[in-house]
């Protein structure tokens, strides 16, 4: 059991075969900037893409304050009771709003469709992988480029004028490539960017010690946090919440 995040990618949260009763929750956050409203989509299965795996549900969790995108963090617990209903809650830390779904047994998958499932993820295991590593490599670009663009509009004026434009020269070419299909390109100009972004971020801890920006310096090298994971929920236009 797990939810859809961002890229399509399945992200599991309850193992298969895991002994019930059991509750685990992890941390998520946005995807976009001054996004109030998330959706959860629920899903079982064994492939890496959500596509691939059965709907479970969706919901919405609405009245996130407008912040920028990474910043919301959004709890995602699945508390499935001894009789094998599944609660899903997803809750903002902020303001401690927070909405849930109810899945019953009669919504998940028979041992049949089970063991079908476990047989196509065997079956498509290298496939599956090479989607998801795709993903991984677009996502990681994009999560460049917001980085570098943020960091480049608080403190580019700081910059040599040759250092800055290889960082905007490395950060257009970039979002070239995203615009293409070409995964290994993606790979190649995220790391450009990353080498040419150095600098930036050299001259971001000269000029503020290292203090507080040190967080965005690692964003904009790739650091990892193992602790959130973006999620890819759909933002909802002022009209929809009228």
């Amino acid at each position: 059991l797990g939810i859809e995040t961002q890229g399509g990618v399945f992200t599991k949260m309850i193992n298969r075969n895991t002994t019930i009763p059991t509750k685990k929750t992890d941390t998520y956050t946005t995807a976009a900037d001054n996004q109030t409203e998330v959706e959860v989509h629920v899903l079982q299965g064994e492939r890496e893409m959500a596509s691939y795996n059965k709907s479970l549900g969706k919901f919405h969790l609405q009245g996130i304050p407008s912040a920028p995108r990474g910043v919301p963090k959004i709890e995602v617990t699945f508390d499935i009771d001894a009789n094998g209903i599944v609660n899903v809650t997803a809750k903002d830390t902020a303001t401690g709003k927070q909405q849930n779904i109810t899945i019953t047994g009669s919504s998940n998958l028979d041992n049949n469709e089970i063991d079908k499932m476990v047989e196509d993820a065997e079956r498509y295991a290298d496939e599956d992988k090479k989607r998801r590593e795709e993903v991984d490599v677009r996502n990681n670009a994009d999560s460049m480029v917001y980085q570098t663009e943020k960091m480049l509009k608080e403190h580019g004026d700081k910059l040599p004028e040759a250092d800055k434009q290889a960082v905007e020269s490395a950060l257009a070419e970039l979002k070239t490539a995203l615009e293409g299909t070409d995964t290994s390109l993606v790979k190649e100009r995220t790391e450009v960017l990353t080498q040419a972004s150095y600098k930036l971020a050299e001259y971001m801890y000269k000029d503020a010690g290292g203090d507080a920006q040190a967080a965005g310096a690692e964003g904009a090298q790739g650091a990892d946090d193992s602790n959130v994971v973006d999620a890819e929920f759909t933002e909802v236009s002022d009209n929809d919440n009228k």
